[in-house]
């Protein structure tokens, strides 16, 4: 007969198989997004602490031309979006829905227009705005370690490369020696992409110094119309197969995802591009002519778009419509709660009136 021990022991390596086989199929399920990804840096700081992100808070496309997937849960909760957890109690998150139906309701009809929808969306947005103004005031100082108000690029190049495990002291010697750097050609590739952001975040007079300012359009380029345009271009530059500086239904859909290992894996694919073929032709592409220009992408991007913010509230409210009044009620939003926050709440039709 098998001991306890021998049994404890047999049971634990059962559990260590079974987990690393399903962190096996997570990472063959996913596509390749690198918004999604988080390096540590060689002292334990997160490196996007200086790095631009992938992925900005309340705009509709990722800095690598994904779409954000998180984009209506963003306009719709701002902050609060992290109260909103897969495994938090639903009479909580039910509670906490009705309380934001109440303040986008102003007019207290019980009922939510599109042009209320609208409101919130902004304010929400704003929100994120400045979020990342107040997250940019601690990472502009730890790259302003002497505190005179303005970085250089050189300065910024040596806390980057510090981040990526080269030692600080010894990069800022070569660098002002102006010695040869051995740095691997990703890195490099990388230092390149963001000297160019670094001139665009540059306003003029030109002098490669980043203020304040200009760090946060650097990190955050949804703050500034030059640099959004930066963004699109460089997103257009990356889609654009045939080089005309427009972008086409098969050239939006075609953004490579990843290598397709199983079935599950190719469900997400053909899921991806169902999705992007339905942003290009009932969002992006304004006019409906089949092309997209730099200018219709721009205005897609613009967080601060008004325009855009109706039409996002009247798509919002066309999701959870049930009865096609171009209203939202908030039993509506409550049974499409997953749209809306992310969670799903079970059992809502139950509960409503419980509450009421």
């Amino acid at each position: 007969m098998m001991s306890r021990q021998a049994f404890l022991c047999s049971l634990g390596s059962l559990y260590l198989s079974l987990l690393f086989v399903f962190l096996l199929m997570d990472v063959y399920a996913r596509p390749a997004n690198n918004s999604v990804l988080k390096e540590k840096a060689a002292d334990g700081r997160d490196e996007n602490e200086i790095l631009p992100p992938d992925h900005l808070n309340g705009v509709k496309m990722e800095m690598d031309g994904h779409l954000n997937k998180e984009f209506h849960q963003e306009v719709f909760l701002g902050k609060e979006m992290e109260e909103f957890e897969e495994d938090s109690e639903p009479r909580r998150n039910r509670k906490k829905l009705m309380v934001i139906f109440s303040k986008v309701d102003i007019n207290n009809d019980k009922k939510i227009s599109a042009k209320e929808m609208q409101r919130w969306i902004m304010e929400k947005t704003d929100e994120h705005f400045q979020e990342a103004v107040e997250e940019n005031k601690m990472h502009f100082r730890a790259v302003d370690p002497d505190g005179d108000g303005h970085v250089s690029w050189d300065e910024y190049k040596i806390k980057f490369l510090a981040s990526k495990g080269f030692n600080e002291k010894e990069i800022a010697e070569k660098i002002k020696n102006n010695e040869e750097l051995k740095i691997d050609e990703e890195t490099q590739e990388v230092l390149d992409n963001l000297k160019d952001r670094w001139y665009q975040a540059d306003n003029p007079p030109p002098d490669l110094l980043l203020g304040e300012q200009e760090f946060l359009s650097f990190l955050h380029p949804e703050h500034s119309r030059g640099m959004l345009h930066f963004m699109v271009r460089e997103i257009v530059r990356d889609l654009d197969q045939d080089g005309d500086k427009k972008l086409t239904l098969s050239e939006f859909i075609s953004l490579p995802v990843g290598t397709v290992e199983n079935q599950q894996a190719q469900d997400i694919d053909d899921d991806w591009v169902r999705d992007r073929r339905k942003e290009f032709q009932e969002v992006i592409d304004a006019n409906r002519d089949g092309i997209v220009t730099m200018e219709e992408l721009e205005e897609y991007m613009d967080p601060m778009n008004e325009h855009n913010a109706l039409n996002e509230a009247r798509q919002m409210i066309a999701v959870a419509d049930e009865n096609q009044d171009q209203q939202l009620e908030l039993a509506e939003i409550l049974k499409y709660s997953e749209y809306f926050t992310g969670s799903k709440l079970m059992d809502y039709a139950r509960n409503v009136h419980e509450e009421f």
